[in-house]
């Protein structure tokens, strides 16, 4: 697969154990915490603030966090599925689910009090190998978490960088990617880090 197809259909081959190597000198995209617009997508764990306009009784409750299955929730309306939701698209379901049985036309904000910790590993031939944390509400890319750990040293291998990612079934998938390429500007998209990614730089052959 080349660069240019949608990250949906790349995670969705991802998903399915799709661990075959890229062609020499092809870097595959994956899927990071971003919408298609390149919004924050909200986590387990992000903490927010949900206030709807003159609703003393709803506001009274400040914070929700996001549970491990991406629920919060609410007065009335109860258990909010926010799963692979933005903020934006939160609010929008929040005043929809108010506005259907219990409002009328609410004004609904939702706000992020704290984003979910999140890191890579970046392991090998790099100056600084170990945990390389996520910017806040910020996307990190596989040549971003590289340059973190201090740059790759005068022995690692560019072109066969390793990133070894979970899915859903909790396996261990493993993709090679030409860094080099990503680096001199040639390889197409950055390649978007997710949470509790591993990227192995090795060290070069002679």
């Amino acid at each position: 697969m080349r660069l240019a197809v949608l990250a949906s259909a790349l995670m969705a081959a991802l998903v399915a154990a799709e661990n075959s190597a890229p062609r020499a000198g092809e870097a595959k995209t994956t899927v990071a915490r971003v919408s298609a617009s390149g919004d924050y997508i909200l986590q387990p764990q992000d903490i927010l603030r949900v206030q709807v306009f003159q609703e003393d009784d709803i506001n009274k409750q400040g914070e929700v966090s996001i549970s491990q299955e991406h629920t919060i929730v609410l007065p009335l309306i109860k258990t909010i599925n926010l799963k692979g939701k933005t903020v934006r698209q939160a609010e929008e379901l929040i005043r929809d689910l108010y506005n259907k049985d219990f409002l009328v036309n609410p004004n609904v904000t939702v706000s992020v009090l704290k984003y979910a910790e999140r890191s890579v590993n970046v392991i090998g031939q790099v100056n600084t190998a170990g945990r390389v944390p996520f910017p806040p509400e910020g996307r990190l890319t596989i040549v971003d978490a590289i340059t973190l750990a201090g740059g790759q040293n005068r022995l690692a291998d560019l072109k066969r960088v390793k990133l070894t990612r979970k899915n859903a079934g909790g396996d261990a998938l493993t993709q090679e990617i030409n860094v080099d390429i990503l680096m001199k500007g040639g390889g197409g998209e950055a390649i978007q880090l997710e949470k509790g990614d591993v990227v192995f730089v090795p060290e070069r052959t002679f």
